[in-house]
């Protein structure tokens, strides 16, 4: 999103907050609460080239964030308690859930000692292709090359192309293009054209994606806490709208099979990879419910309205990220009137 666009949104955040109409719309809009989506936790960088900076907070942004919760009366809970809530008649007091994206190595490293230390339930959503070692964190190693080159070629569409990048400006230009080029290809396609890139500019994919994840000691650990539920998120991390049903369909239940054997215990709840309405379609969530899920999370903003109002295996999810600063636009997002209002086909995505 350009940075004037985002700037007026949270100017609009800014005077509904000190307008009052979130307090009376809040009210009357049957809203049980907001999923909260997060990804990378991580102590702020001085990088000049940071195109993934958007889905990053510090330490103490978390920390600030879940005080503010605990101020303002709402329950922080876990994602059971969710899918109850979505059911039935609205209750006094609001929720809010914590979920992680990702499962990357700075959640157990600089979110858990935040988190362990309110004693608040959380959710991570785990591709599991990635604690093995197996995953391809393309889109860390596409920053990587960009950020330590002045210039690159690779192939698209059967020809060679060339990019200067010698500004900062130039690489945030062909970071935004790569990605939606590769995020629109199939998934041998894309797994190819990163590792021509990799190769090209000696950048090791294998470990840039093992040291960015947790393995399945640090999941473990996160696993032996009560108040931390454990979610799949596939195998390999696809953009599922690339894949053919039946390898969609796969990727949910052997992502769900590979969790269940790791952790001994139920994976109940399902993250679509990326999750915006690009990424995945309607059928697909059909397919969350037919695989044994009991919610599958999106990335398409909204609240979560009461009695059964809101599609659980389109579960939608408030992406809280490097790009908010202010509490006061939080909490006009959490009252609900930021968002239309519900569609009559709750499972519309």
């Amino acid at each position: 999103m350009p940075s004037d666009i985002r700037f007026l949104n949270k100017l609009r955040l800014e005077l509904a907050y000190f307008s009052g109409v979130p307090w009376l719309r809040g009210r009357r809009a049957g809203v049980a609460g907001v999923v909260l989506r997060f990804e990378r936790v991580r102590p702020r960088r001085s990088d000049r080239f940071q195109p993934l900076k958007a889905k990053e907070i510090t330490p103490k942004f978390l920390d600030r964030t879940i005080r503010a919760l605990k101020r303002w009366n709402y329950d922080i809970v876990p994602l059971d308690e969710v899918l109850r809530r979505a059911v039935t008649l609205a209750e006094p007091r609001r929720f809010v859930c914590l979920t992680f994206d990702g499962a990357y190595k700075d959640l157990i490293a600089s979110a858990y000692p935040v988190l362990a230390n309110h004693g608040v339930p959380f959710a991570v959503y785990v591709p599991t292709a990635f604690p093995d070692g197996l995953g391809e964190a393309w889109w860390l190693a596409l920053e990587q090359v960009i950020g330590l080159e002045q210039r690159i070629s690779l192939v698209i569409d059967r020809k060679e192309q060339r990019f200067d990048i010698a500004t900062t400006t130039e690489k945030y230009q062909l970071y935004a293009f790569l990605e939606s080029w590769m995020r629109s290809l199939a998934p041998a396609d894309l797994s190819f054209a990163i590792k021509d890139l990799c190769t090209r500019y000696s950048v090791d994919l294998a470990r840039l994606s093992r040291e960015a994840s947790m393995d399945w000691d640090d999941l473990g650990k996160l696993a032996a806490d009560p108040n931390v539920t454990i979610g799949s998120a596939t195998v390999n991390y696809p953009v599922m709208a690339n894949l053919k049903d039946a390898d969609a369909f796969r990727e949910m239940a052997m992502g769900r099979a590979v969790a269940q054997a790791a952790f001994r215990r139920d994976v109940r709840h399902f993250a679509f990879p990326f999750g915006d309405r690009a990424s995945f379609r309607r059928q697909h969530a059909a397919m969350a419910e037919e695989a044994g899920f009991a919610s599958a999370a999106s990335a398409i903003p909204d609240v979560v309205r009461t009695e059964g109002r809101t599609g659980l295996h389109a579960l939608p999810r408030v992406a809280w990220d490097g790009r908010q600063h202010s509490l006061r636009a939080m909490r006009v997002i959490l009252s609900g009137a930021a968002f239309p209002p519900v569609r009559r086909d709750r499972d519309a995505i």
